[in-house]
């Protein structure tokens, strides 16, 4: 295997503790619209992506709703309040031993990105309740906001490579705790693909995208890389 020069990790459910107020608060805006979808089932078809598509991809997969566009609309226009008031009263924090797994990467000379299906606002806010500084604790953030197309394309991961420099895919490392991470990671040409156990989806969803390991937190991967 080539030497890691980068990681990616995503943030809810894989260094971001948020315990699925994201996921819950989708459920909640879907439900909102006459509803009576269970959470699991959002994070089974929603875990991962921008949360427009998420409300769509729940709205088609696990309800009988005729006009999914213009539903999922509704719900939408309804999210990003109701996400703010959450976070507003939430508690956020990072899983054991990720913040000093990151410090160890970096003094290793290997890049650490987060990428994320959220918006920057929300990406940002998540990152000023951890304290976390880009520069600082982390070398980059790509978010929704920054790329055509969510995943599982591999838009972010490249933007990731572009912002640290570099150009090797199979240097790079994706992480996340969903099937759409690893895909993203695999459409990217990553050249290690790592499910985690921490966040949305279980073992079992996970070995659908056929990652090259399951862990149950990134705080692991030392073992791996280091």
């Amino acid at each position: 295997m080539e030497k890691i020069e980068l990681v990616v990790f995503d943030m809810a459910g894989t260094t971001v503790d948020e315990d699925n107020i994201v996921y819950k608060t989708v459920r909640q805006v879907i439900n909102d619209q006459g509803y009576n979808v269970s959470l699991e089932e959002v994070l089974e078809f929603g875990a991962g992506k921008e949360k427009h598509q998420a409300i769509i991809d729940v709205l088609t997969a696990c309800t009988d709703e005729q006009n999914v566009q213009a539903t999922a609309d509704k719900a939408f226009a309804n999210f990003k309040p109701s996400l703010i008031k959450a976070y507003e009263e939430l508690d956020v924090k990072t899983f054991s031993g990720v913040k000093e797994l990151m410090e160890s990467l970096r003094s290793n000379q290997v890049f650490v990105v987060l990428n994320t299906g959220y918006d920057r606002k929300t990406a940002s806010g998540l990152l000023a309740k951890l304290g976390w500084e880009i520069g600082k604790d982390i070398d980059g953030l790509v978010t929704a906001d920054d790329v055509v197309n969510g995943r599982p394309q591999p838009d972010m991961i490249l933007k990731a490579m572009e912002i640290v420099g570099v150009k090797d895919p199979h240097r790079v490392l994706k992480a996340g705790d969903s099937t759409i991470d690893i895909e993203e990671g695999k459409n990217a040409n990553c050249g290690l693909t790592i499910g985690v156990l921490s966040g949305a989806q279980t073992e079992n969803q996970l070995k659908t995208a056929s990652p090259d390991h399951i862990l149950n937190s990134v705080a692991e991967l030392e073992s791996i890389l280091l």
